[in-house]
């Protein structure tokens, strides 16, 4: 064993005090020396295991890096209890169990330092400890690179973690370090892992690159702000936010990520300032689940590599683009299912093949102020329940323009269509709409054209050089008169193709418009002798709970599901017969725990329960309340048992559907509102054990926890009903229910195709089970419409026909 002598230099009140000591260990050197002395340690390699419990420095020779290695066969190699100074040392730790640098004290200096270990933890720091850390480099292949935990803190300054077989820097239990100019690289897990409430994670100017993982991970409850940093070359996504966690990005660059390049769960908010997102293999942002909040000011999003959409906004989530731009993409900005939400204002959304903004699934879109260029789809609304607002907007260069499908009702004001390939507005399929002071030039088919009788307003609009026509109404059949139909105001033409009314009856009586130019006869109000015929939404008639059981059975999957949920339907529709026959009653408790994982149907199971409980007279209306832990904990005592009540009041009737309910009793609950939630709950259950039925979803393991934890909760739930994930053969059969209602049909080897396709699909945190499918078939229909797109006349079996070349590729 090669081992120098150790050189302390003793420091006293005065100069001539000073004086010099050589020791033969490192061990007796520290014995001897005293707060301010230096300890000159001669190149060799050392088998001590140090601990600096005085303000002492610590150093190599000058201008002799890696001479001095700190080897011990075991434990902790250099520990620091003091305000101490380290630098030029070479650590090596050979202990799996311990840190090969444990800071636990003080404000401490470390310079220069490499970390060679395969260990716990290069370094770590903990408790009151607050270093800083300068130069120093970490290779640790087999654990964390870098641990601050236990509310400790710090700087990092132009540190490298060249190698971790975990995260490169973890942040935990209220711990909160700041790193300047740092670069954490080839990384088993995360490049940066911030975790637990009261977590903060700072950095400035770093780099993070070659992970195995995800770049920057940040979950419960931690907050995290990086400034100047670049994310780039992942495994996983670049930046990943879930359960309350809140990031911060302030011009950020995050690119060559395969999957998607920021990812959002759980009630997480992310602030985007000035940061660029490109070259992204799924989506650029990916927002999910209520409470979720993505904010993004002067942000570029673009270059995208695989077929998804550069933002992706779902499950109640909210987006707000402001000042943005998003280009190069397949779909620009896609928002689905009710309590979704995206806001993009003074945006530009170019270069985009496929839609730029589509809105479905009774989701919500604000656009103000925004350009949309050279898209094959300006904006779709697609189905019933989805809107917004699109006010101010130019649209440019698409194929269509706007596209208002299945009962979508937008809002489209003040807006400039130009050049559209096709229709510059397109309505079917009973879509409505309304369009004011709209106007549409250069298209290349009809200006607005609206069909199937759809109930679209249009008013004060205008054409101008619209090849087929400025307005084009065809009702299929439709009579006018029972108020389907658009309602035409003050609408005018150029006369380039002149309006195309819909045929009306003898007996109703048109009016013509006021505003210049010439347009014909437009469909206009009734006189007072003919009152019009009020629109109304058709009631909904009851149904029987045989009617709720078969679309029930229609289902896809989930036959275990559909067991229970009969065998309870049968206990209670039976025990109802016994009452009215003066029998005695078994006691069913109505309360079920729903367990699996996203995209398994438990919404629409927890639908169709409460129907089937209004059609046997259990409850009165049957209606279903959706909410989670941000709708019922508050931010103050007192505030929760007040939002509980509200959600329970509002289910009065009907069900209450508590999605993630595990969320009220986290794991690390300390004084959480979440129990108070709970208790009001329980409360409210026991009071009115007869108006709500209350169902509690979530992940399977989890939600077991929960009930674990909460006897009192698990005492009111008769049964748990587990939905499994949806295999190959289910999730086939969801595409061809899609297909055949969007009138599509699979060719030859397309279903078979779909089932490999399924069979080799990863199916990480991130699989939606029925959302994957659907997603499938939207894709497959986007690569259809981009082939066919280029067809100069194809036939019904081209526009209809999809094949195993229309699947998106597997990444």
């Amino acid at each position: 064993m090669a081992q120098g002598t150790v050189q302390v230099t003793h420091t006293g009140t005065s100069r001539w005090r000073r004086r010099t000591g050589e020791y033969a260990s490192l061990a007796a050197a520290l014995e001897a020396a005293a707060d301010g002395d230096v300890l000159t340690v001669a190149p060799g390699t050392y088998r001590e295991n140090l601990v600096l419990q005085r303000a002492v420095t610590l150093r190599g020779p000058e201008n002799s890096p890696g001479s001095v290695r700190i080897a011990p066969v075991d434990g902790v190699p250099l520990t620091v209890r003091a305000s101490a100074v380290v630098q030029d040392l070479h650590v090596e730790g050979q202990d799996a169990a311990a840190p090969a640098v444990l800071v636990e004290e003080g404000t401490p200096e470390l310079r220069d330092l490499r970390v060679v270990t395969r260990s716990a933890a290069g370094i770590e720091v903990r408790g009151s400890a607050r270093p800083t850390v300068r130069r120093c480099a970490v290779d640790n292949p087999a654990g964390i690179g870098i641990a601050v935990l236990d509310g400790a803190g710090g700087v990092f300054e132009e540190c490298e973690v060249v190698a971790a077989g975990q995260a490169g820097v973890a942040v935990r239990g209220g711990a909160h370090p700041r790193l300047e100019r740092c670069r954490i690289h080839h990384t088993s897990g995360s490049g940066l892992s911030a975790t637990g409430e009261n977590s903060a994670l700072e950095a400035v100017g770093c780099e993070i690159y070659e992970v195995r993982g995800s770049g920057v991970q940040i979950t419960g409850r931690a907050t995290a702000h990086l400034t100047d940093c670049d994310v780039h070359r992942t495994t996983a996504d670049g930046v990943t936010l879930d359960t309350d966690a809140v990031l911060t990005l302030a011009d950020c660059r995050i690119h060559d990520i395969p999957e998607n390049a920021v990812d959002l769960r759980s009630r997480s908010v992310l602030t985007l300032t000035r940061t660029s997102v490109r070259q992204f293999g799924r989506n650029g942002l990916s927002v999910w689940d209520p409470g979720t909040r993505v904010d993004a000011n002067q942000c570029e999003i673009f270059d995208s590599t695989g077929d998804y959409p550069a933002v992706w906004v779902s499950d109640g989530a909210t987006a707000v683009l402001d000042s943005c731009r998003v280009h190069d993409v397949p779909d620009a900005l896609f928002v689905l299912d009710r309590g979704s939400r995206a806001d993009v204002v003074d945006s530009d959304l170019s270069q985009v093949r496929n839609t730029a903004v589509s809105v479905s699934d009774g989701a919500t879109a604000q656009l103000d102020d925004c350009r949309i260029r050279d898209a094959a789809t300006g904006a779709w609304f697609r189905d019933h329940g989805s809107g917004g607002t699109l006010a101010n907007c130019t649209v440019d260069g698409t194929q269509t323009g706007v596209i208002v499908t299945k009962g979508a009702d937008p809002t489209v004001e003040r807006c400039t269509i130009d050049s559209p390939a096709e229709a510059g507005v397109y309505v079917s399929a009973g879509g409505r709409g309304s369009f004011l002071n709209c106007r549409v030039t250069g298209s290349g088919g009809y200006g607005f054209h609206v069909i199937d009788g759809s109930r679209t307003t249009l008013r004060k609009c205008r054409t101008e050089r619209c090849a087929r026509g400025g307005y084009e109404f065809a009702d299929s059949g439709a009579d006018p008169a029972s108020g389907t139909g658009p309602l035409v105001e003050d609408c005018t033409s150029d006369e380039s193709g002149g309006l195309r009314a819909p045929a009306a009856p003898a007996t109703a009586v048109q009016t013509v418009s006021h505003s210049p130019g010439v347009l014909g006869a437009v469909p206009g109000q009734r006189t007072e002798t003919e009152p019009p015929v009020p629109v109304a939404e058709p009631e909904r008639s009851a149904r029987t709970s045989k009617d709720v059981l078969g679309e029930l059975d229609a289902l896809v999957g989930l036959e275990s599901v559909k067991r229970e949920v009969r065998a309870l339907t049968d206990m209670i529709e039976v025990g109802r017969r016994r009452q009215q026959a003066g029998l005695k009653a078994a006691s069913v408790k109505r309360h079920l725990v729903f367990t699996g994982s996203p995209g398994t149907g438990k919404t629409t199971v927890a639908r169709l329960y409460g129907e089937i409980l209004a059609s046997l007279g259990v409850l009165e209306k049957g209606h279903l309340v959706e909410v989670s832990r941000v709708d019922l904990v508050g931010e103050h005592i007192g505030s929760t048992a007040i939002r509980t009540q509200e959600a329970f009041e509002k289910a009065r009737g009907g069900v209450l559907f508590i999605d993630e309910a595990y969320a009220l009793s986290p794991e690390d609950a300390g004084r959480d509102f979440g129990k108070e939630a709970i208790d009001t709950l329980v409360k409210l259950m026991e009071d009115h054990r007869d108006a709500v039925v209350v169902i509690v979803a979530g992940y399977t393991a989890e939600m077991e926890r929960f009930l674990s934890v909460n006897p009192g909760v698990a005492s009111r739930f008769s049964r748990t009903i587990t939905f499994s994930d949806y295999g190959p053969e289910d999730l086939l059969r969801i595409v061809e229910q899609q297909a055949e209602e969007h009138e599509y049909r699979l060719a030859a080897g397309a279903a078979e195709a779909l089932g490999k396709y399924f069979t080799v699909l990863p199916k990480g945190p991130a699989f939606g089970n029925g959302r994957t499918a659907r997603q499938t078939f939207e894709a497959m229909v986007e690569r259809h419409a981009s082939r066919v797109a280029q067809l100069p006349e194809p036939s019904k079996d081209d526009l209809t026909l999809l094949y195993a070349e229309d699947l998106p590729e597997l990444l």
